[in-house]
């Protein structure tokens, strides 16, 4: 509340205000607790705790007793000897500590109260099929790098915006999109995704298109073709396939998900034991999760001490990280045991299955390859991921789609690319990132329609 304690005249020289609260102590004098504090609008704006009474008044008028036109007489150093008293700089301190102490409290509240099904189970979940996905009908929030974000999945385990009942057979066209986390478009509630957009969309033609989006953080190949073969088997119905390959598949192939390979020559690298449950790729975090507010106005001052450095995207400059395969010298402890090599072999001979799989059941395949915020900054416009899954196509797709020159024109136009199309510090696309990507998807899946 705004509160006034006038003196003997509460319109001249005696007139204090600020915000703030009190309690009273036994003896009922009042001893306020003031985060701001101003007198006849004169002087900074400081943490205090005062006590209300003969004294503050006293003290106060000694520095005005001169009255307004001698109020500069006061030496500038007599004022911030009071303001850093030993005294007054530990009130300050206990008041500072009790406002952070109670700020947390109600942060703390503020985030239970606002948690959803992940207090009750987790929203990434293994299977023994395709290794790992979503949990269906889940509505909570996950959390991903810095960011808390609300996901909501469908039947089917899908990221949605509801926890909708999903019909096995369509009575609209209905296209199947997945791939890794770009696909899922992790960081970002569905409706800011590109599929998402994608959904919203295709439900406002007047001949529907349904999209369900079966993409998951970490799915690479071996994933993409189990998942949709078994899609297919539980007798769930699409009438294409958009898969959004990413330029981190090849680690994974050379790295991981050799349990669920059907192919046998590769179960001798599986390093997980019959009946063991693999731990999730992403895990939560108690902080994110229990001061929601803290943590944004946390990311926010390092969001802006970064801005005031020039360090926002200094990192991408150099990192190759998971996109190494496609740089002439990539590091080979990074593709053990396979390496790059068996890697490559290994994507396409899994890309190759679910092409057949597909070609046998009449549904079109389109593969879609997008840039990482590194490939942009390293300027591989003519990256090998872009070629291997341009000559894979041919005599496979539908279509292949290549946004590498879309976004790369796109970062020729903008100096501050990165800052608009990718989340800050992180390689994935932003909300923006998102609506580019499915402008440019829309536009070949969803051509206009004839009046």
């Amino acid at each position: 509340m705004r509160s006034e304690e006038p003196g003997e005249d509460a319109s001249s020289r005696l007139k204090f205000s600020w915000v703030d609260c009190f309690i009273t102590t036994v003896d009922k004098t009042q001893i306020r607790l003031g985060c701001f504090i101003r007198w006849n609008g004169q002087g900074p704006a400081f943490f205090g705790l005062f006590q209300t009474g003969v004294t503050v008044v006293q003290e106060r008028s000694k520095m005005q007793e001169k009255g307004p036109d001698q109020a500069g007489a006061q030496p500038a150093t007599g004022f911030w000897r009071a303001a850093f008293a030993p005294r007054r700089v530990l009130l300050n301190g206990v008041m500072f500590l009790y406002c952070l102490v109670l700020f947390l409290v109600f942060d703390f509240a503020y985030s239970i109260f606002t948690r959803g099904q992940e207090q009750a189970r987790v929203a990434r979940i293994y299977d023994p099929v395709y290794d790992h996905g979503l949990a269906p009908k889940f509505d909570g929030y996950d959390v991903w790098g810095e960011a808390r974000y609300r996901l909501i999945t469908n039947s089917l385990g899908f990221k949605d915006s509801s926890t909708r009942e999903v019909p096995l057979q369509p009575d609209t066209r209905r296209i199947l999109v997945i791939g890794d986390s770009f696909a899922e478009g992790i960081g970002l509630p569905f409706d800011r995704t590109f599929a998402g957009l994608l959904v919203q969309a295709g439900q406002a033609r007047a001949e529907k298109v349904e999209f369900l989006d079966a993409g998951v953080a970490s799915y690479s190949p071996s994933i993409y073709y189990r998942k949709v073969k078994y899609l297919l088997e539980r007798g769930l119905r699409f009438d294409e396939v958009v898969l959004l390959s990413d330029s981190s598949d090849v680690e994974d192939e050379a790295t991981s998900y050799f349990c669920i390979d059907e192919d046998p020559a590769y179960h001798k690298f599986c390093s997980t034991p019959p009946g063991a449950v693999p731990e999730p790729a992403i895990k939560r975090d108690f902080f994110i999760d229990h001061f929601v507010v803290t943590n944004r106005v946390r990311v926010t001052i390092k969001r802006w001490i970064q801005s005031r450095l020039g360090n926002k995207r200094a990192a991408i400059d150099s990192d190759h990280d998971r996109i190494g395969w496609t740089t002439k010298n990539p590091d080979p402890q990074r593709y053990r045991p396979i390496g790059v090599d068996g890697g490559v072999a290994r994507s396409l001979q899994n890309m190759g299955k679910l092409a057949d799989l597909l070609k046998s059941r009449g549904i079109p395949l389109t593969i879609v390859v997008y840039p990482w915020a590194q490939q942009i900054a390293q300027n591989d416009r003519d990256s090998r991921q872009v070629r291997l899954w341009r000559e894979f196509c041919e005599g496979r797709c539908k279509a292949f789609i290549d946004l590498f020159p879309v976004f790369f024109a796109a970062a020729d136009r903008d100096k501050d690319w990165y800052e608009h199309l990718y989340i800050l510090g992180d390689d994935h696309f932003s909300a923006d990132g998102n609506r580019m990507l499915y402008e440019e998807l829309a536009k070949r899946l969803l051509p206009p329609e004839t009046r």
